[in-house]
C-alpha cells in the first residue's frame, strides 16, 4: 500500500529526500559558518594590524616563502586548491584533504597581514570543500552524495563569506560547467548557503553594504523602451570591456604562475620574488591602495567603496589593482581572485563612467558583478549577486552587462578545471566535456 502510494505520489519521495539533504546540510552549514566567521575576523584584525603597522610589507617576501614551505611540507594536493574542489565534484576519487582547510586558513592570513593583493572566496570555498570531503566519509556517502554534499560546500563558504546565499547556492551550481547548470543539488546548495550565511551572521559579523543612489534608470522618451536607451548602450559597451578584462586578469595570472615556473629554477625563491615586486610596485607608485582586499582604503584612497563615488579612484586603479593581484595569486600566495575582482570592476565601472558621463554608481556596481561574472563563467551567479548586494531595481542592466562580460571572456576563466558544457562560439562545436585548461593550452599553443 505505502509503495504504491509513493508511486502514485511522487513528492512523498521528494519530501524524503529534501528531509534527508537538510539533516546533511545542517551539520556542514553549521561548520562552515563558523570557520568563515573565524576567518573573517581574523582578516579584518590582520588588515587592521597591516595598516597600523606599515613595515610588515617589507616582510612579503619571507611570509611567501612560508607560505611555500607549509604546503611543500603538508599541502599534498591540498596546493591545488578550489581546481581540486572541482575535479573530485566531476570525478570523485581520493576526496578533498582536511589539511586544506587549517592551512588555506592560515595562509591567506599571512598573505593579507604582510600586504599581499588577494581575496576571501578562495579560503571560504575551499574550506566548506574540506569540511564537506570530510561529513562524507564520517556518512559514508556514495560518489554521486558525495559530489552534492561537496556543492554544497562550495555554497556555504561562498554565501557565508559575502552575505549572499543565494548567490552562493547558484554558484555552486553553475561554476562547475561553462554555459550549463546541473540542478539536482538545487535545494541542498541552497539550505546550505542560507545556513551558513545565518551562522557566520549569529557570531556579530557584518558584511560591507554598498549603494546605487541613482534612481532614472528606467526612464526612456521611446514608446515601449522601459530603460534609458542612452545609458542601454553605454552598459552593452561597458559590458564588452568587463568582459575582456576578465579574460585579461584570467590569464595573466595564468601566465605569471606558468612563466614563473618555468624561469625560477629554485621554487621556494617564486614568492619570494613576487613580494619583492610588490613591495617595488608600490614604491613606484607611491600609495598602498592596491594592497589587501581593497574593500575601504585607511586613507580615503581608492578602494571598492570610493568607486561608486566619482573622483574615487584614478583612471588606471583597475589596471594597477589587476597587476597587483595577478602577481600575487600567480607567485604563490594564497587567498581568492573574487574581491580583488569586485575592485577591478567597480574602478573600471567608474573611470568608464567619467568618460561617457553615465551614472557613477551604477557603472561601478556593474562592473562589480559583470568582471567577476566573466572571470568565473557565472553570469546568473553574479545577476542575482547584483539583486542581493544592490537591490532589484536595476536587474535589467545586471543581466546586460553579466551576459556580455560572460561571452566576451571566450573560453577561459580562473579556474581552470571548469568544463566546457556549452561552447559560447559555437553550441555545436565539439569541446564540451574539456575544460578551461585544456582550451587554454590549446589557444596558447597554437
Amino acid at each position: 500500500m505505502i509503495n504504491t502510494f509513493r508511486k502514485q505520489f511522487e513528492q512523498f519521495t521528494i519530501a524524503q529526500q529534501l528531509f534527508r539533504w537538510t539533516l546533511l546540510s545542517v551539520p556542514l552549514a553549521l561548520v562552515v559558518g563558523s570557520l568563515v566567521a573565524l576567518f573573517l575576523w581574523l582578516l579584518d584584525e590582520a588588515t587592521k594590524l597591516q595598516w597600523q603597522y606599515t613595515w610588515l610589507l617589507y616582510a612579503l617576501p619571507l611570509a611567501g616563502v612560508l607560505i611555500y614551505f607549509l604546503y611543500q611540507y603538508w599541502g599534498k594536493k591540498a596546493e591545488a586548491g578550489n581546481n581540486l574542489i572541482m575535479d573530485e565534484i566531476h570525478e570523485p576519487g581520493g576526496g578533498v584533504p582536511l589539511r586544506m582547510t587549517p592551512l588555506v586558513l592560515f595562509t591567506t592570513i599571512i598573505t593579507h597581514l604582510f600586504g599581499g593583493s588577494a581575496g576571501r572566496e578562495g579560503t571560504a570555498v575551499q574550506m566548506g570543500g574540506s569540511i564537506a570531503s570530510l561529513l562524507a566519509r564520517w556518512f559514508t556517502l556514495s560518489k554521486q552524495d558525495t559530489s552534492t554534499l561537496l556543492m554544497c560546500g562550495i555554497a556555504a563558504g561562498f554565501g557565508a563569506v559575502f552575505g549572499t546565499p543565494v548567490t552562493g547556492a547558484i554558484f555552486a551550481l553553475e561554476v562547475l560547467a561553462v554555459g550549463r547548470i546541473s540542478h539536482h543539488a538545487l535545494m541542498p546548495c541552497f539550505i546550505s548557503a542560507v545556513l551558513a550565511d545565518v551562522t557566520c551572521s549569529a557570531y556579530g559579523i557584518t558584511h560591507t553594504h554598498y549603494h546605487i543612489t541613482f534612481s532614472n534608470v528606467m526612464q526612456s522618451s521611446i514608446p515601449y523602451l522601459h530603460v534609458d536607451g542612452a545609458l542601454l548602450l553605454t552598459v552593452i559597451a561597458a559590458g564588452i570591456a568587463f568582459g575582456i578584462t576578465g579574460f585579461i586578469f584570467a590569464e595573466l595570472s595564468h601566465t605569471i604562475k606558468n612563466y614563473s615556473n618555468r624561469w625560477i629554477k629554485v621554487n621556494w625563491l617564486t614568492p619570494f620574488i613576487g613580494g619583492l615586486i610588490i613591495i617595488a610596485l608600490t614604491w613606484l607608485l607611491g600609495t598602498r591602495d592596491y594592497l589587501g582586499l581593497g574593500v575601504t582604503s585607511p586613507t580615503g584612497g581608492a578602494s571598492i567603496v570610493s568607486a561608486f563615488e566619482a573622483d574615487g579612484v584614478s583612471t588606471f586603479s583597475w589596471a594597477w589593482k589587476l597587476l597587483f593581484t595577478a602577481i600575487t595569486i600567480g607567485m604563490g600566495f594564497k587567498g581568492g581572485e573574487v574581491t580583488p575582482l569586485f575592485f577591478i570592476g567597480a574602478a573600471l565601472g567608474n573611470s568608464i563612467a567619467v568618460l561617457t558621463g553615465a551614472p557613477v554608481d551604477v557603472m561601478a556596481g556593474l562592473g562589480f558583478i559583470a568582471v567577476f561574472a566573466a572571470a568565473t563563467n557565472t553570469p546568473i551567479a553574479c545577476t542575482i549577486m547584483g539583486v542581493e548586494l544592490f537591490g532589484g531595481q536595476y536587474l535589467l542592466y545586471y543581466a546586460i552587462a553579466t551576459f556580455t562580460a560572460y561571452y566576451f571572456s571566450g573560453h577561459s576563466g580562473i579556474y581552470l578545471s571548469q568544463k566546457i558544457g556549452v561552447s559560447k562560439t559555437n553550441p555545436q562545436q565539439a569541446i564540451t566535456g574539456t575544460t578551461v585548461r585544456q582550451m587554454r593550452n590549446k589557444r596558447i599553443n597554437k
